[in-house]
C-alpha cells in the first residue's frame, strides 16, 4: 500500500512540474511549431532516470520506496511520451515532414543520449 502512495505523491509532483515547464516554454513552441515543453521534459526526464540508474548501481543503491517515488511517481508524471506520440502524429497529419524529423531526432535521439550521459555521469 505504501508504494501506491509513493507513486501517487510522486506522480502529482511530476505532473505539476510538467505543467510548469510546458507553460514556461509555451511561447517558444508557438513561435516554432515544435513542442518545446514536451521535448524539454522528455530529455530532462531521460537524463534524470539515467542519473538515478547510475546511482542505484554504483552507490549503495536506492531503496525500493525511493525508486518507486522518483522513477515511477515523479518521472512518470513528469515525462510525456503519450504527448510525444500525439504531437508527432499531428505534425505528420499536417504534412510537416521536416518538423516530424526534427521532433523525432530531438526526442528519441536526444533522450537516448541524455540517458547515456546521465548514467555515465553518475557512475
Amino acid at each position: 500500500m505504501i508504494h501506491i502512495l509513493f507513486v501517487a505523491a510522486g506522480g502529482a509532483l511530476g505532473a505539476l512540474a510538467r505543467y510548469g515547464v510546458g507553460t514556461w516554454l509555451a511561447p517558444a513552441s508557438a513561435r516554432t511549431a515544435l513542442p518545446w515543453g514536451t521535448i524539454a521534459v522528455n530529455l530532462l526526464g531521460c537524463l534524470i532516470i539515467g542519473v538515478l540508474m547510475g546511482m542505484a548501481q554504483t552507490r549503495d543503491g536506492l531503496s525500493e520506496g525511493v525508486r518507486t517515488f522518483l522513477m515511477i511517481g515523479i518521472l512518470g508524471g513528469f515525462t510525456t511520451f503519450s504527448a510525444f506520440g500525439l504531437e508527432t502524429v499531428s505534425l505528420i497529419r499536417a504534412g510537416a515532414t521536416g518538423l516530424v524529423a526534427a521532433n523525432l531526432l530531438l526526442q528519441v535521439g536526444g533522450g537516448l543520449m541524455a540517458v547515456w550521459v546521465g548514467w555515465a555521469a553518475s557512475t
